[in-house]
């Protein structure tokens, strides 16, 4: 396999697969907990501490981040990988 520059690209499909769906998992973890914080933060919102549920709401970036960043490797890595076959 070739990659974009015509640079031959050898990588072991099972570990980039494996690889892949470990990234796919930590993703999960990073979204549940932003998930975790915002409905944390929408209830001190309702129940009327605003502040507070902006400040909590704050603490979601990372996570979103992290998130992106493993989706970005996730994309690349799999970019060089060979589809299974379907029989």
């Amino acid at each position: 396999m070739e990659s974009n520059g015509g640079v031959p690209v050898n990588i072991d499909n099972t570990a980039a697969q494996q690889a892949i769906g470990a990234m796919l998992a930590a993703i999960q973890v990073r979204l549940e907990e932003a998930a975790r914080i915002a409905r944390a933060a929408t209830a001190c919102a309702q129940a009327g501490s605003v502040n507070e549920g902006v400040t909590l709401a704050l603490d979601i970036e990372q996570g979103i981040h992290d998130a992106c960043r493993l989706l970005d490797a996730a994309c690349f890595l799999n970019r060089f990988t060979v589809p299974k076959s379907k029989t």
